[in-house]
């Protein structure tokens, strides 16, 4: 192995951790919201707002963070947040009630604005565009670890030891990643922001990106997504509970073989999207979510069909993951990339903030069938704005890494 080479694996191993930490603390929201709202003695229909809280923040912090990263480099800004993450997952031990509870995930919900699109940017700056599809893959399937491992993990710990443990385990995890990252991970040799960096100068990139017809069509695409998921998943645990009585176990063995498909089809998907273009692998995952959100609560009539079902939406998430990752970092230059992925993710993170809002009285209203029935739609809307509105960047034959770093 090269020395290059084994630079770049262990770039990726360390943004792959970075990943599977803050997505597995996310996540482990959901799984375990019967026994938070059982603990803190919370009704159902207020437990969606510890997502919304979370996501709020972490929008936020997405916008003020992006042109920081632009001007001080990828590299610092990971270590900012992963340091900062790690402080306040540990801050989880100090929850005596819902209200507490809101402060603390917000605190979280700050760091992961500061982390928000670092990956996906830095992935950006270092691979060259014919390899971001394989290298976004391997990076985003920590999340489809954390549904294998890290979900299981959470709600075996939330059962045994209470609903804030996982959320230290994790928190030791992260630690462990900002060590990795300041003694393996470099500042890769691209261009920074040279301005000064100011209130106005900020939001003036802001909308400069959002002009731009192709930037503003990806937005929206990236809202969508995440409302729809939102509506459709954070539900679904307190649906299996309440309808065919399953275990916090059971969830997380759902959730695990739903990862499985996940970092299955992650990386292939990414290699393919390198080979095939973006676009069509998008659509495709769009209108298979829309089918099976349609058909969720009439497909699922006992638990072992759900160990169906989420898997097939999971790969279908997985699918789309990596291509559209690659495809909006090509939209911009690298001067402007950290923005730009800040930028979306921070309005998707509104998506997922509204659906945090609006799943729960979903769910008390009208079932668990409006739920899946507003995230189809969702999505299908997706699938036409990307068909119609989104660019595909032109693939090159040229397959080599950027290697040169900033000592």
């Amino acid at each position: 192995m090269s020395k290059n080479n084994s630079a770049s694996y262990y770039i990726l191993f360390s943004l792959w951790l970075l990943v599977f930490s803050a997505s597995s603390q996310i996540m482990i929201i959901a799984p375990i919201l019967p026994e938070i709202g059982k603990t803190l003695n919370t009704p159902v229909e207020f437990l969606g707002n510890l997502v919304t809280v979370y996501a709020v923040m972490v929008g936020v912090f997405a916008i003020i963070m992006g042109p920081f990263s632009d001007k001080i480099g990828r590299r610092k800004i990971l270590l900012i947040g992963t340091g900062c993450l790690s402080v306040f997952l540990f801050c989880h031990a100090l929850v005596v009630d819902f209200t507490s509870f809101l402060i603390v995930r917000a605190m979280a919900g700050m760091a992961g604005g500061v982390l928000s699109g670092a990956a996906v940017a830095y992935v950006g700056d270092y691979f060259p565009y014919e390899k971001r599809g394989w290298a976004n893959g391997w990076v985003m399937s920590g999340i489809a670890v954390g549904q294998i491992l890290g979900i299981p993990l959470g709600t075996f710990l939330a059962e045994q030891y209470g609903f804030k443990s996982p959320f230290l385990v994790f928190g030791f995890i992260m630690a462990l990643t900002f060590f990795l990252i300041y003694i393996k991970v470099p500042q890769p040799n691209v261009e920074l922001h040279k301005g000064k960096l100011t209130i106005v100068s900020s939001l003036s990139k802001y909308i400069e990106l959002l002009k731009r017809s192709e930037v503003s069509f990806v937005a929206l695409c990236y809202l969508l997504m995440f409302l729809s998921l939102s509506v459709f998943i954070i539900y679904l645990p307190t649906w299996l509970e309440d309808s065919f009585n399953s275990s916090l176990t059971t969830i997380g063995y759902i959730f695990a073989v739903g990862g499985v498909a996940n970092v299955i089809a992650g990386p292939s998907s990414g290699w393919v999207s390198d080979k095939i273009g973006r676009k069509n692998m998008i659509i495709t995952s769009c209108l298979g979510l829309f089918v099976l959100m349609v058909f969720t609560t009439h497909f699922v009539t006992d638990l072992v069909l759900a160990f169906i079902l989420f898997p097939a939406v999971m790969t279908l998430v997985a699918m789309r993951i990596s291509p559209f990752q690659a495809l909006s970092s090509e939209l911009i230059t690298s001067n402007n990339r950290g923005t730009m992925m800040s930028l979306l993710v921070a309005i998707g993170q509104v998506g997922y903030g509204i659906g945090g809002t609006i799943a729960g009285p979903l769910y008390s209203a009208e079932g668990y069938a409006s739920n899946t029935y507003f995230g189809a739609f969702a999505i299908l809307i997706t699938a036409f704005i990307v068909w119609k509105y989104v660019p595909e960047p032109e693939l090159k034959k040229a397959a080599t890494i950027n290697t040169g770093i900033i000592e």
